[in-house]
């Protein structure tokens, strides 16, 4: 069963025909109620015209053997006494009315005194008694009749009049129930019929329509397959050109994949490029390390020493290149004083090249202390290098952001450059030795350590004349 229903069109067409059937049952069941209400309602009404009909006709001074009853209406007169006064013609039993019989009573079965005819008994053409009442209310039952040797199941009309001779009598007129019967079965069979083939169509509709809406995803989907099995990140899922969810469906993997091709990209290009820093200072290290070996009095202590520090300084940058990749965040907890920061990290600091000069204000900012004062170093150990006289550290605050300004007055950062400075393993000066320009990574933690904690990290012209270096974070 679950194989049946594994998909989605198949359960998309099994819930619409499910709900249509539901629908379709309590809505039939209702039209079918409405017109059984209604035929049985005319029944009724028809019931009792014939009743009234009747009864106006006793009340008029009609004898009850000069009724002329119509054969097809039966219709049974019932005294108080449960006698029978009249009956339609033909009647041969009958249920739900005042009496079993259908034989009306001999003596006293005309409204007069005498029980025959008219109760005009002088002659003078005048009645002798006034004219005989009819209520105004009716009553209905259920009950059946046979006619001419046919039995079939009557609403009976129970109308009470009093006639001339001052007889309260109970006129049963009865209507067929056969028409509403046969209607209602007729109109439950052609739902029976009509209602397995009105689910089948709805459930084939909604199969071909759900199978042509879910196209793209099936092809969305052999794609990504392919691109599993290839590991061939530079293709891309086909998107259709509707505007559906489908299709943004499909934009949002082709970004994810984009992504996840610059994110592999930029992976194996930080292996690389980290292998290639590594490379250097360990081969040094080695033939440092060979030669002292084989001649002690040659080996280079302080250049092996440099060269270790290199390698912990850049086996250190790529952990936290790693940490940041990884998605590690700030905890965001006591609040950190930029201004005591910035005294605290230049106090360390004995062996600067150039003087640092600073202005700073009162302010603090939420987030890690120790990845802050990284930042700190990292753009101050910038400037040291390209400073040609002197450095200025800057702490300020405006409006909801804390300010970091480091600036120096060398030769600046070219405008095309100022974002690739912040990319991995890039240096501007080439020229220079790699002991002197570093691994190319200080930068790059700078912008990412600030990225995490809320802020921005650009660089624009100093108005010393060289870069200045602005990191601004939401004050706390």
């Amino acid at each position: 069963m679950r194989r049946v229903f594994g998909s989605v069109r198949a359960r998309a067409a099994l819930g619409a025909t499910v709900v249509v059937a539901v629908a379709l049952v309590a809505a039939g069941l209702a039209v079918l109620q409405v017109l059984r209400a209604d035929l049985v309602d005319q029944a009724r009404l028809k019931a009792r015209t014939d009743a009234r009909e009747v009864a106006s006709r006793i009340a008029a001074g009609t004898g009850y053997r000069a009724l002329e009853l119509d054969e097809d209406v039966p219709v049974q007169v019932v005294d108080e006494d449960g006698r029978v006064r009249a009956v339609s013609e033909d009647l041969e039993a009958v249920t739900g009315t005042g009496s079993a019989s259908v034989t009306p009573v001999g003596p006293g079965s005309g409204p007069g005194p005498d029980g025959g005819g008219d109760a005009d008994d002088d002659g003078d053409g005048d009645d002798d008694d006034d004219a005989g009442q009819v209520s105004s209310e009716e009553e209905y039952g259920h009950g059946s009749a046979r006619i001419d040797g046919e039995t079939g199941d009557y609403v009976w009309a129970a109308v009470e009049v009093t006639d001339r001779g001052g007889t309260e009598v109970t006129v049963y007129a009865g209507a067929p129930l056969a028409t509403e019967r046969d209607a209602v079965s007729t109109a439950r069979d052609a739902m029976l019929i009509g209602l397995p083939l009105l689910l089948l169509v709805v459930a084939a509709v909604t199969w071909l329509v759900t199978r042509r809406a879910l196209r793209p995803v099936e092809g969305i989907r052999r794609e990504m397959a392919a691109i599993t099995a290839s590991t061939d990140l530079s293709r891309r899922v086909p998107e259709p050109g509707t505007h559906d969810e489908v299709a943004r469906l499909a934009r949002t993997t082709n970004e994810t994949l984009a992504a996840l091709e610059a994110s592999v990209a930029r992976q194996r290009a930080f292996v690389a490029d980290a292998s290639h820093e590594l490379r250097s200072p360990v081969a040094s290290l080695r033939t440092q390390l060979e030669v002292g070996a084989a001649h002690p009095e040659l080996l280079d202590v302080d250049g092996a020493v440099e060269d270790v520090v290199r390698l912990q300084r850049l086996a250190a940058d790529l952990l936290l290149l790693a940490r940041l990749d990884a998605g590690e965040r700030p905890n965001g907890g006591s609040p950190v004083a930029l201004d005591a920061l910035v005294r605290e990290e230049l106090a360390q600091r004995t062996g600067d090249r150039v003087p640092v000069r600073t202005e700073v204000a009162p302010v603090a900012v939420r987030g890690s202390r120790g990845q802050l004062s990284r930042v700190l170093g990292n753009l101050v150990d910038n400037a040291q290098r390209h400073a040609r006289g002197g450095v200025r550290v800057a702490v300020r605050e405006e409006g909801r952001w804390a300010v970091l300004q480091v600036a120096d007055d060398g030769e600046g950062v070219p405008e095309g450059e100022r974002e690739r400075i912040f990319e991995r393993f890039v240096r501007l000066d080439d020229a220079r030795s790699r002991d002197d320009g570093g691994a190319g990574l200080g930068l790059a933690i700078a912008r990412d350590v600030v990225v995490r904690h809320g802020g921005t990290l650009t660089v624009s012209a100093a108005p010393e004349g060289g870069a200045l270096f602005e990191m601004r974070l939401p004050s706390g």
